[in-house]
């Protein structure tokens, strides 16, 4: 996106990229739908950001809006992919794939005159851009630059974090990052094994002041999915979770439930009876441990079961990151402090949201932010050293 800002305003633009195929994030959100965006208003989607540097999305800035829900929908269909809306206001490409818009974008750039080099991995600021490439170390000094480098989530697809040393030692203020949008960990008991791969449906998770009904799933080293990352940054940071298995019914309707006599049935076969799901009542009997001793003990537990967990999964298996570069680093105009005419775009920067389009939107917007910003400073004030 940075680079179509500058090609617009008729820079020449090269982009490096690290890995032999630029996008891959990009390509590998597309497995599950490529959902690029969120259909709501622009104060309910911004609510949605978070950490010190959201500003930088532009979206608080009213004279220089951001591009939101509305835009992201328009550059879309401007590059000839057709999209749609799902009940949960999750906006998709109707192929539900990333490809066809990528190679589509990719042309427009092309044609644009922006050139493309992979394999081009920046390793420094040794008087100027030093990168590793196929045919050895080279040197770029360009007048204007936008760094685009990820956050350090899934490393395997690029972006490793590498460049945090780099612009530490050149004087730039980086908050730590963590793990966003993750799975937790949980050592389960051997009883749960044969739940392993299934899907938890029908579930609200409060944590904090946040609910969430979507889906998620038990796995062999924790639990993941929709329902779980939606509240994963409130519990990540100390947030106290709780399961309600019984999120339709009122108080009164779920104790009722918990009167049906149990006679000789075990306590794992009423329970089924009761809750009428055998994974929520796998949840029940392993997170409800000491088990209620009365029928009242277990008409809670359903209600506000204790979500117990060891804490988030690595950065390597998040979808995204926290932390990144603070907003004291960083111009308006996502201009670094320390180094100037270079500016900085997407997960490098210190702000979060959760999956649902918001985190495409979100680097879709720095991106053009940055570029614009990026062709003006270079229109402006001609070469930096």
């Amino acid at each position: 996106m940075a680079a179509e800002m500058l090609a617009n305003a008729g820079q020449r633009v090269v982009i490096t990229e690290a890995m032999p195929t630029p996008a891959r994030k990009f390509l590998m959100a597309g497995k599950s739908g490529l959902n690029l965006t969120k259909d709501e208003s622009l104060p309910d989607f911004t609510r949605r950001f978070s950490g010190s540097a959201r500003e930088a999305l532009g979206y608080w800035d009213s004279e220089r809006p951001g591009f939101g829900p509305n835009e992201v929908r328009k550059w879309a269909e401007d590059l000839g992919v057709e999209l749609f809306t799902g009940s949960t206001r999750r906006v998709f490409p109707v192929g539900m794939k990333a490809s066809p818009l990528l190679r589509s974008w990719l042309a427009r750039l092309r044609g644009n005159g922006v050139e493309l080099r992979t394999r081009w991995k920046w390793i420094g600021l040794n008087g100027g851009f030093r990168f590793a490439t196929p045919e050895g170390s080279r040197l770029l000094a360009p007048s204007v630059t936008v760094l685009a480098l990820g956050g350090a989530s899934w490393p395997r697809l690029g972006s490793d974090g590498g460049w945090v040393p780099v612009l530490q030692a050149a004087g730039v203020d980086i908050t730590r990052f963590r793990p966003a949008n993750m799975g937790l960990q949980v050592h389960w008991s051997p009883a749960m094994e044969r739940y392993f791969g299934l899907a938890v449906k029908g579930a609200a998770v409060h944590a904090g002041h946040q609910v969430s009904r979507g889906e998620w799933i038990i796995s062999r080293h924790g639990i993941e999915g929709g329902g779980i990352y939606e509240v994963a940054a409130l519990i990540r940071d100390g947030a106290e979770a709780k399961v309600d298995l019984l999120p339709d019914l009122d108080d009164t309707a779920a104790s009722r439930r918990f009167q049906r006599p149990r006679g000789k049935l075990s306590i794992g076969n009423w329970l089924r009876r009761i809750i009428g799901d055998p994974v929520k009542t796998a949840l029940l009997l392993e997170w409800g441990q000491p088990w209620p001793t009365d029928i009242a003990g277990w008409a809670k537990h359903a209600r506000a079961l204790p979500l117990r967990h060891d804490g988030p999964v690595g950065l390597e298996q998040a979808i995204s990151t926290a932390g990144g570069i603070s907003r004291t680093a960083v111009t308006d105009d996502l201009q670094l402090r320390a180094l100037p005419g270079v500016f900085v775009a997407g997960e490098m920067l210190d702000w979060e949201a959760p999956t649902g389009g918001y985190l495409i939107t979100g680097c879709l917007a720095t991106g053009r932010r940055a570029g614009l910003a990026a062709a003006a400073f270079r229109n402006g004030a001609g070469s930096v050293a």
